[in-house]
């Protein structure tokens, strides 16, 4: 299987700039796997789990996403997250911050556009802890 270049970057650091052979990333309309030479296109990430293989049917490394964006071209993928952990470094209270920030959000709202945004984004972290909690 081929490899591809893939970049991870959070507004803190680069967490991975390496070939890998597939990537399963967490997007807005749908999880969504990435090989070489995968066809263009840009994604809104929602909060999940972003799951890199670095060689074929090996255990991939694991990293939680609160959002961010997704770009697939023909130099690879690169995906500029808000916010970016490895799994195990992730622990239940600090998902749990997460909810209660984004409930906070959906209760605050001054708009209907801003209430169905903060909704979806509590919908989705109370589908990670679910999963991964």
């Amino acid at each position: 299987m081929d490899s591809f270049p893939f970049e991870l970057v959070s507004p803190e650091k680069l967490l991975i700039s390496e070939e890998v052979q597939h990537v399963v990333v967490p997007g807005v309309e749908g999880e969504f796997g990435v090989l070489a030479h995968h066809a263009p296109f840009m994604s809104v990430l929602k909060p999940g789990v972003v799951k890199v293989y670095k060689t074929e049917g090996g255990e991939p490394q694991k990293l939680f996403v609160r959002g961010g964006f997704a770009d697939v071209n023909p130099k690879g993928l690169t995906i500029l997250a808000d916010d970016a952990i490895p799994l195990e470094q992730l622990d239940v209270s600090h998902i749990d911050d997460l909810i209660k920030d984004a409930q906070e959000d959906v209760a605050e709202a001054t708009s209907d556009e801003a209430a169905l945004k903060a909704q979806l984004r509590l919908s989705h972290l109370l589908q990670v802890k679910a999963v991964e909690g």
